[in-house]
């Protein structure tokens, strides 16, 4: 699902509940119309189900069994005010169930009287309409067979009294508002129903199957287009992400079209960070696919809310590509979570995994829109990028940072001390550009490390060994400059302490940023194209280790050439000075190859960042 990140941070799947409701005994007609536009609201595993306590309708998107199988009994058929009856709900093995008693003669009146719990382990109590106890549920989904309370009857208490439950036996299987007994008091005149009651209720609204795949030739025209990648056609290309909105009068048909087995949703926001937001989910449920208004709350599971807002919903599944399409009215007042889409949003589009109609978290970040944009009165062709500006700042220094400067600070300091030894600024030249590189390479990796906190808001606990790595990158990229500062004089006895300990802490912080760095490539956050992302690293390792190989042959060869001139004692100076010179310019062409190398890497990393 939507998948942007910040506001919160945790997303666990749901048991959501059921959408409509079966007809009971005893509906009076004015009752059927109100339960009708009843907005349900999700149901949790641990039964606090207090907004569902009117209604009783649990939200999975499925049209709820019509043949009861669970029974509500009770000890007795009559009752005074003040007496406690036991109620029984029994059946098959059921997972959640909510029992409540209502007036018989308008169910759709708060419920009466409250309830004792015999056992707390299974059950427990809800405040419903502000009458505490007013209703029972399930305290975990754990299976059970049988549910015993007993029922206070209030001194208000009507003449007939019904019970009724709502039953989950599992995600897709539900029973909404079973009827129960219907007791009375003793001198009432008998319980009748009236015909009206008899009607049943609805059932979802109707889905139909398309027929053809989505166009992209009104995009910009007729048509306000969402296409990752930017202008994909939907009719060509498997892997195109794609959503369009079409104005018709006071109405919008919306179109979504991605590869996925699982879900693809999208969201209007305020804001570019995930929460509060009007969302609509097409998931993938065996052969067909369920078209679901939802809305999010920060970064948990998404709440599934009535279908009653949605027309003309439709379908279809080829080749791995999910298309759905709907039509909602532009205003919908009075209907909470959906958005007047007179006023300009940025835009989500995201994609996962779905499981027996539940939900899990996006496969790859959400495509956020760069900016707001008005969908109904401005057509436009836009794309959006899966990742935040920050993180991509965060990826584009740490790249400049271990890519660049630090590998070619590095090779100066190791091979180029006889290259540039004149004095610069009072320090020879290599030992300048050596530092002028490194303390830029620290001061990038401070600016970028601060990036995903600021982003996050703290400690990011879902991305692996990552994190830890760069803290211990940051801690030596502080420590490396500041050793330097008391480097020992040259003939000082410390300096060749000095020089280990300052040749290995870099050594490390090189190793473990590069380990850090492809960590990082695959994180949702910065989650670049791949396979191809490891081979360009593994190819820029390489070239630095190869590159260091040839200097080091080079070095040697060198060396022991001037060896053999100084034991042959044969134009010693002379030979020497060629030979040096000779070195000097093979450096020197080595280290050119190697930036211009080094230059191709980056920019093939910072253009991929830069595409997300």
């Amino acid at each position: 699902m939507l998948i942007p990140q910040r506001k919160r941070d945790r997303q666990e799947p749901r048991s959501p509940i059921c959408s409509s409701q079966m007809a009971v005994p005893g509906f009076s007609l004015g009752a059927l119309i109100l339960l009708l536009h009843i907005s349900s609201v999700a149901n949790y595993p641990n039964g606090k189900v207090t907004k569902s306590c009117y209604g009783m309708i649990p939200e999975h998107g499925h049209t709820p069994q019509s043949d009861p199988v669970h029974h509500i009994s009770v000890s007795q058929m009559t009752f005074r005010p003040g007496d406690q009856l036991k109620v029984t709900l029994s059946g098959p093995p059921f997972k959640g169930f909510l029992l409540e008693a209502r007036d018989a003669d308008d169910l759709s009146r708060s419920p009466i009287g409250s309830f004792t719990l015999i056992d707390s382990q299974v059950s427990q109590l809800l405040t419903c309409e502000d009458i505490q106890g007013s209703a029972v549920s399930h305290t975990s989904p754990s299976k059970k067979t049988e549910i015993k309370v007993y029922w206070n009857a209030p001194n208000s208490a009507p003449n007939h009294v019904q019970f009724l439950a709502t039953v989950v036996e599992k995600y897709k299987i539900c029973w909404v508002k079973i009827p129960g007994p219907i007791i009375s008091q003793p001198n009432a005149f008998p319980f009748t129903t009236p015909e009206a009651t008899i009607a049943r209720l609805s059932t979802l609204p109707p889905v139909s199957h398309l027929t053809t795949s989505f166009s992209a030739l009104d995009c910009g025209n007729k048509k306000f287009c969402i296409r990752n990648p930017l202008n994909c056609d939907p009719e060509k290309e498997h892997a195109c992400f794609f959503l369009s909105f079409t104005r018709d009068d006071q109405s919008v048909m919306v179109e979504m079209s991605g590869p996925s087995k699982g879900y693809l949703s999208f969201a209007f926001s305020d804001d570019r960070w995930m929460g509060d937001d009007d969302a609509y989910v097409c998931i993938h449920e065996d052969q067909t696919v369920s078209i679901q208004p939802s809305h999010l709350m920060g970064r948990s599971h998404p709440v599934m809310d009535s279908r009653d807002t949605l027309e003309d919903m439709a379908w279809r599944l080829e080749d791995g590509v999910m298309q759905c399409s709907f039509r909602r009215n532009i205003s919908i007042p009075g209907v909470k979570n959906r958005f007047d889409l007179n006023t300009s949003y940025y835009i989500f589009l995201a994609d996962g995994a779905a499981d027996d109609v539940r939900i899990y978290k996006h496969s790859q970040r959400p495509l956020i829109t760069y900016e707001k944009h008005d969908v109904i009165n401005s057509p436009k062709n836009v794309g959006g990028s899966r990742s935040s500006l920050l993180l991509k700042a965060h990826g584009a220094l740490m790249f400049v940072a271990w890519v660049t400067t630090v590998s070619i600070g590095v090779l100066i300091a190791r091979f180029f001390k006889p290259v540039w030894s004149k004095v610069f600024f009072g320090k020879a030249a290599w030992f300048q550009v050596h530092r002028l590189l490194m303390l830029t390479t620290s001061a990038l990796t401070c600016i970028a490390f601060v990036l995903p906190f600021i982003y996050t808001g703290g400690w990011s606990w879902s991305a692996g060994y990552h994190p830890y790595l760069g803290c211990i990158v940051m801690v030596l990229a502080v420590f490396q400059p500041l050793l330097a500062a008391f480097r020992p004089a040259l003939h000082d006895p410390r300096r060749q302490m000095f020089n280990w300990t300052h040749w290995s802490m870099g050594t490390a912080a090189r190793i473990i940023a590069v380990a850090a760095m492809f960590l990082g490539m695959d994180l949702p956050g910065l989650d670049l194209p791949g396979p191809w992302k490891t081979y360009v690293m593994i190819g820029f390792v390489a070239w630095h280790v190869g590159t260091e190989i040839v200097l080091e042959i080079h070095a040697y060869r060198l060396s022991r050439k001037g060896e053999i001139l100084d034991d042959a004692r044969i134009q010693i100076l002379q030979s020497f000075t060629v030979a040096e010179a000779e070195g000097h310019a093979f450096k020197k062409a080595v280290l050119t190859i190697y930036i211009c190398g080094n230059v191709t890497f980056l920019i093939m990393f910072l253009s991929a960042i830069n595409s997300l």
